[in-house]
């Protein structure tokens, strides 16, 4: 890493970066949802959790 243009990255701001680095525009209905689309969810927050690290480990 380059330490002349590293920056220390806030939790809010490595949580603004995931948030962004997904780009969703979809809508979910926990009323409407099946076993299917649960575990979707359920993938989706491991993935993100991958992801979180990944940026971190940049750091």
């Amino acid at each position: 890493m380059d330490r002349e243009n590293s920056k220390i990255f806030s939790k809010t701001d490595k949580q603004k970066m995931l948030y962004e680095a997904k780009l969703e525009d979809v809508e979910f209905s926990a009323a409407e949802a099946d076993q299917d689309d649960l575990e979707a969810l359920d993938r989706s927050r491991e993935a993100d959790k991958r992801q979180l690290h990944e940026i971190l480990k940049k750091e």
